[in-house]
């Protein structure tokens, strides 16, 4: 789902879950669903007509597009107006829990059959595309295989319901308030009707998974009929995927990354983008391919990043410029490496990572939030103190370790919650 600031809603986390249990139990009905609904669209001809109007939205589409609407109480994450959100639970992600279950290697050989599959029917359109937009269709294959399974996907949710519901009573409303103006815009373009324009229960469109802000900037009519149709159209789906990732940066004649071998005197506290450094440097330290291929030529020149995503707990990689690029797609390393993985098993019959994920623990945020905040107070730079174990958080901790004669793991467990104090 490509946008900084959903990035997070595509995972469903423990607190997400239990709001909706909660909701669940109290479901209005009746005479109070009514009530809400008639206060619902009461808001919807205050609050959003006006600003819609102010954007260019027609009194046409208007009328045809939020006429009538009932909150839809079947979607996760809402407040029933007049009460209080739950409060946060305590979350595991993950990224800091069991990563290898991420990778289930049954559903990463499903989809890479079918991704060869499909890249071989649709071999003609994926090479303009990849002239167009510099862009591997073995890349844009494995994006569109993991958003919507290649299109295959049910996508149960009429969009303009949900971000009008979520708009006016989620935990997120000015974001989705904003996702609902851009999503009347599209339908004021004429590319899709409301009612044929659907997406996933936070508002995502079509096989890309796409919020309407994402589309506006980066869907594209590839197919040339005069439509930008990332619902039914191939050629328009997989085009705005692999503009999205050129808008965003990707190098030409790059790789995402490689699978390594990190020394043991070479400190895994070096991760990170901002640390950046030419492949051939990182191999005068003795990091090597796991493959034991060597890095292509045109690499050792250019910048590589080393990304210990558990630390010394799991594999290694020195990753390029573009595995930053498909983390824009959905801010994630364990989604940019599942990427990168299902897309070398496409184009090159690639297997799994061959270093193993190790038992990590099931750290709580809490518990990686207690961390954080004690490296914080000894002058580290952690990033966001948010619980979630990001590479700040991971090379500080590897840091840390070092300074005080621990063996640097890089990674967040039990036995550091009473040393980092």
């Amino acid at each position: 789902m490509p946008s900084k600031t959903i990035g997070l809603l595509i995972a469903a986390t423990v607190s997400l879950l239990s709001a909706t249990a909660t909701l669940a139990q109290s479901i209005p009905t009746g005479a109070a669903a009514a009530r809400y609904d008639a206060d619902f669209n009461t808001w919807l001809k205050k609050e959003i007509w006006p600003e819609a109007r102010k954007a260019g939205i027609s009194q046409k589409t208007l009328e045809a597009t939020l006429t009538g609407l009932s909150i839809n109480w079947k979607l996760p994450d809402l407040i029933i107006p007049g009460q209080k959100p739950p409060k946060e639970q305590a979350q595991s992600q993950a990224e800091f829990s069991s990563p290898g279950a991420y990778f289930s290697e049954q559903r990463l050989q499903g989809l890479a059959a079918t991704g060869r599959s499909l890249a071989a029917t649709h071999a003609a359109t994926l090479k303009r595309i990849e002239g167009t937009y510099g862009v591997p269709g073995n890349i844009v294959v494995a994006i569109w295989g993991r958003e919507s399974g290649f299109g295959r996907a049910k996508l149960p949710n009429v969009v303009i319901d949900v971000l009008a519901t979520k708009a006016y009573t989620s935990t997120r409303k000015d974001m989705f308030r904003i996702e609902l103006i851009d999503a009347l815009k599209i339908v004021e373009s004429g590319d899709i009707a409301a009612s044929k324009m659907m997406g996933s229960w936070a508002g995502a469109l079509g096989q890309p998974q796409f919020m309407p802000s994402s589309y506006l900037k980066y869907a594209v009519d590839f197919d040339g009929d005069g439509h930008r149709d990332i619902w039914n159209s191939v050629p328009d789906a997989l085009a705005s995927i692999a503009n999205y990732l050129s808008k965003r940066g990707w190098q030409r004649n790059r790789d995402w990354g490689f699978e390594v071998s990190i020394p043991d005197d070479v400190s895994c506290a070096q991760e990170g983008p901002d640390l950046a450094r030419p492949v051939a440097d990182w191999q005068k330290m003795g990091i090597r391919r796991i493959s034991g291929k060597a890095f292509p030529s045109n690499d050792l020149s250019a910048d590589g990043m080393m990304l210990v995503p558990a630390g010394r707990n799991g594999p290694e990689f020195v990753v390029t410029p573009n595995f930053y690029v498909i983390k824009e797609y959905n801010n994630s390393d364990l989604y940019a490496l599942f990427i990168g993985n299902l897309a070398d098993r496409i184009a090159y019959n690639a297997g799994p990572f061959q270093a193993k994920w190790g038992n990590v623990g099931s750290m709580l945020r809490s518990d990686v939030l207690s961390m954080q905040t004690a490296l914080v107070a000894k002058g580290y730079d952690v990033g966001k103190a948010d619980g979630l174990a990001g590479f700040k958080t991971r090379r500080s901790i590897g840091d840390w370790q070092s300074k005080n004669g621990l063996r640097p793991t890089c990674f967040p467990d039990a036995t550091l919650k009473a040393k980092l104090r």
